[in-house]
C-alpha cells in the first residue's frame, strides 16, 4: 500500500486534515506538539471507476465503488510537528524523521492564513509567514539527509570504491531503509554537477547541496496551503505559487472537508470527497450551528476554490507526483470475474511504466513465478509478461497452473 506522511510545523491543520482523510479522531489542540507520536489511517485515491465503460454493475474487494468513482485505499500518518534543531534532535525531531524516512512522499501542510508564529503558536491571522514555515521544515529535512550521509561517509566511500560499485550503488545499499534508489542518487548527483567527482573529494557544500537535491527526488512532495477560508490566505496562497515555481501547491480547507465527511457519515448530506458540491439531505435535522457551518462552506470554500481541496490533494500526489496507474486485475476476461463471480473486484496501484510482470508479483508471487502472459479484457488480445500497463487497463494474468 502507497504510503504518505503529512509534515510541517505544529498548528499547521496537519492532524485536522488527517482526519478528514481517514475519519480517525486524532487530538486536535492549539498546544504545541499535541501531535507526539505518529498515528498512521487508510484514506483514499480516487478514480473513474471502468465498470460504466463495459456496462457492468461491479462487486469490488480490495477498494470500493460510488457513483462510479473507484476509492483507492493508501496509507496516511499524521507526523509529530517539526521546530528547529528537529534534525539534530529538538523537540521530537527524531521520531518525526525515522516514521518520515517510511513514506513513499510528503504532504506538507502549511497555514496559509499566516496564524502560526515561528514557533508553532497560535497567533493573528497575517502575522505568521507561511512560506518561512515551509523553508524551515524542508531545512531540516535536507539537513537530516546531510548528517546521514556524514556519518555514513567512510561506509559510502569503501563501498563506492569496489567493482561493480560506484557511488549512486554505494549512496542506494546505505540509505535504502530510507527509500533513496539508485535513480535518486544519479538524478542528485546530475543536478550538483557531482558526476566526475570521486566520492572523498566532495566539499561540506557540495555534501549539503547533494543532500538537499536527493531529499527532493527520494521523498517527493506536495505543498498543502491549508486554512484557505481565513483570512490572508488567498494572498499569501499567491505568495507561496510565486516563490516556489517548480512546487505544486493545491489550496484545502481540512476543517471544511471533516465537517462535510463527518455530516456525510450521519446521513445528513450526500457528499462525494473531490466533487465540488454536496447536498443537504435531512435539513430539518440540522441545528443552527449545523446549518451555519455549511453554508460557510458553500461560500468561502466552495465558492471561492471549487472544493475543499483534501481530495485533490492525495490524488495529486499519487497520481502525478508518484506517477502511479489504476490497473484492474480479473480471472475471467469475458466476464471480468474473479474466481469467485465478483466483478471488478481488485484495483491495483503501480508506478507508470510498470509491466505485466510487476503486476502479477504485486498480486502474488506465486503468480510471477508460473507467469505466462496476459490477456487484455477489451480486446482480447494476449499481452507479454513484458507489456508496459497503462492506466485503466483490466487484465487476466495467466500463469502456470494458476489463474487470476
Amino acid at each position: 500500500m502507497i504510503k504518505l506522511g503529512i509534515v510541517g510545523k505544529t498548528n499547521a491543520g496537519k492532524t485536522t486534515l488527517f482526519n478528514s482523510m481517514t475519519l480517525l479522531s486524532g487530538e486536535v489542540s492549539t498546544r504545541a506538539f499535541t501531535t507526539v507520536r505518529a498515528e498512521a489511517g487508510v484514506a483514499s485515491v480516487v478514480t473513474p471507476c471502468v465498470h460504466k465503460e463495459f456496462g457492468v454493475k461491479d462487486n469490488p474487494v480490495n477498494s470500493k465503488c460510488e457513483d462510479g468513482w473507484r476509492f483507492i485505499p493508501i496509507e496516511v500518518t499524521d507526523l509529530p510537528g517539526l521546530i528547529k534543531g528537529a534534525a539534530a534532535g529538538k523537540g521530537l525531531g527524531n521520531q518525526f524523521l525515522s516514521v518520515a524516512a517510511q513514506s513513499d512522499a510528503l504532504l506538507h501542510v502549511v497555514d496559509a492564513s499566516g496564524s502560526v508564529d515561528k514557533d508553532g503558536k497560535i497567533s493573528e491571522p497575517g502575522t505568521g509567514d507561511p512560506f518561512a514555515d515551509y523553508s524551515d521544515t524542508e531545512l531540516e529535512l535536507a539537513l537530516w539527509y546531510t548528517r546521514l550521509l556524514r556519518s555514513n561517509q567512510p561506509k559510502i566511500s569503501k563501498l563506492s570504491k569496489m567493482p561493480g560499485h560506484g557511488i549512486p550503488s554505494a549512496v542506494e545499499e546505505v540509505l535504502q531503509g530510507i527509500g533513496v534508489r539508485k535513480e535518486h542518487v544519479i538524478a542528485a548527483i546530475d543536478d550538483t554537477m557531482l558526476k566526475d567527482k570521486e566520492f572523498d573529494s566532495w566539499s561540506d557544500k557540495e555534501l549539503q547541496a547533494f543532500a538537499w537535491s536527493l531529499r527532493e527526488y527520494s521523498k517527493p512532495t506536495l505543498l498543502i496551503a491549508n486554512k484557505m477560508d481565513l483570512p490572508y490566505a488567498a494572498e499569501n496562497f499567491q505568495r507561496l505559487r510565486e516563490k516556489l515555481p517548480g512546487l505544486a501547491v493545491i489550496p484545502t480547507s481540512g476543517e471544511a472537508e471533516l465537517t462535510l465527511r463527518r455530516a456525510e457519515a450521519k446521513g445528513l448530506i450526500k457528499y462525494v470527497p473531490g466533487e465540488e458540491r454536496f447536498d443537504i439531505l435531512r435539513p430539518q435535522d440540522l441545528n443552527e450551528a449545523q446549518k451555519s457551518a455549511l453554508a460557510y462552506i458553500r461560500r468561502k470554500v466552495f465558492g471561492e476554490y471549487l472544493r475543499t481541496g483534501v481530495q485533490h490533494s492525495l490524488n495529486s500526489v499519487v497520481f502525478r507526483l508518484l506517477k502511479n496507474d489504476a490497473v484492474y486485475a480479473v480471472s475471467d476476461p469475458q466476464k471480468l470475474t474473479d474466481s469467485h463471480g465478483r466483478v471488478l473486484p481488485d484495483v491495483y496501484l503501480l508506478p507508470n511504466g510498470s509491466t505485466v510482470e510487476d503486476l502479477a508479483a504485486h498480486i502474488h508471487t506465486d503468480l510471477a513465478k508460473g507467469l505466462l502472459y496476459a490477456v487484455d479484457a477489451r480486446t482480447g488480445l494476449h499481452l507479454p509478461t513484458n507489456y508496459v500497463l497503462r492506466d485503466r487497463d483490466v487484465l487476466s494474468i495467466v500463469s502456470a497452473g494458476h489463474k487470476d
